[in-house]
């Protein structure tokens, strides 16, 4: 080996052992939170979580902010098999089994435990693997968004309050007709439309848990938060099954356990955030109110009326799983 050869072999050595080893796998995460809202501690940690379970050989790149695009434009790439694991509500997955948009129906329960032990449930394993079918893959279960409220520009105390008021809502059908049975206009649009709608007087007002309403800096343009507590907001983590037959079968596994871990830190966080920005608002200058909740409750039953398409008595068992 002349020296030639033995410093340029000496030269690639150095500068392998200086780059940083690259990842087997690469998984992207996108939603519409920004950084340090709850969603987004709750996708660092589960990435710190799949970094520490795969000694660093899946990594997780994080797109907060809608940098990928609208929620229902990501869901839409996943299906296509891109890689992309997103944040849905079972309103959006209505398309693919009209029965599971009950469990985002409005005063269905007061109890989120109640709803994840259905999510574990054999109805809902029945209506998962359907879904796996049709190219939906089920990663996180166990993820709680919060309990939707409603900030406005203008005090809502009933369901009177809200007549002719334009309330954005997310683009799904559970959420349409529930704000509209009690009262209020929907006005579907993505997340980070909001913030300029509110400031040209689009909409008049818009409905998430508070953690969203506050990161989103909603309160900037709207001062009045009516604590209707509407929907307990769980939340899936999903993408395509196309793209998920690509990975290695023990990192599927992977990342449905530490996506649950993921899922229980949610949940820690839900509860201990709601206060805290509570108390940020009001020193904001927003006025909260805690309306008679029973009025918003009985309009908002209309909508259980509405859904021809679900199967007999669903509504029914669904009460019978919560023990209501």
């Amino acid at each position: 080996m002349n020296m030639l050869t033995k410093t340029l072999l000496g030269a690639t050595t150095a500068i392998m052992l200086a780059m940083p080893a690259l990842a087997e796998t690469t998984v992207r995460i996108a939603y519409e939170n920004n950084p340090g809202e709850p969603a987004d501690l709750v996708m660092n940690r589960w990435k710190e979580l799949v970094a520490e379970a795969s000694d660093g050989e899946v990594v997780l790149e994080l797109y907060p902010s809608s940098q990928l695009g609208a929620k229902k434009d990501v869901i839409e790439q996943g299906m296509l098999g891109v890689n992309v694991i997103t944040i849905a509500d079972v309103g959006f997955l209505t398309d693919y089994d009209p029965d599971l948009g009950i469990l985002f129906g409005p005063y269905l329960t007061d109890d989120a435990e109640s709803l994840f032990k259905i999510y574990e449930s054999d109805w809902f394993k029945e209506k998962e693997a359907k879904l796996q079918e049709q190219g939906i893959h089920i990663v996180i279960k166990n993820y709680l968004y919060g309990t939707r409220q409603l900030l406005a520009t203008k005090k809502v105390e009933t369901p009177d309050d809200l007549k002719g008021m334009k309330i954005r809502t997310p683009n799904n059908i559970m959420q349409i007709r529930a704000i509209e049975a009690m009262g209020g206009t929907p006005t579907p649009m993505p997340l980070g439309d909001v913030y300029p709608a509110l400031t040209q007087g689009v909409i008049d007002g818009v409905e998430n848990p508070l953690p969203v309403l506050f990161g989103q800096k909603l309160h900037e343009q709207a001062k009045e938060l009516s604590m209707i507590s509407y929907l307990q907001n769980t939340s899936l983590w999903l993408g395509g099954q196309a793209y998920f037959d690509t990975l290695d079968p023990e990192v599927v596994e992977m990342l449905h356990e530490t996506g649950y871990e993921a899922g229980l830190y949610s949940q820690e966080l839900a509860a201990a955030e709601d206060e805290k920005i509570l108390e940020a608002m009001q020193d904001a200058g927003v006025t909260v109110t805690y309306p008679d909740v029973e009025p918003f409750r009985e309009k908002a039953m209309a909508v259980y009326d509405q859904f021809p398409e679900w199967s007999e008595g669903l509504y029914e068992e669904i009460q019978s799983q919560l023990g209501q």
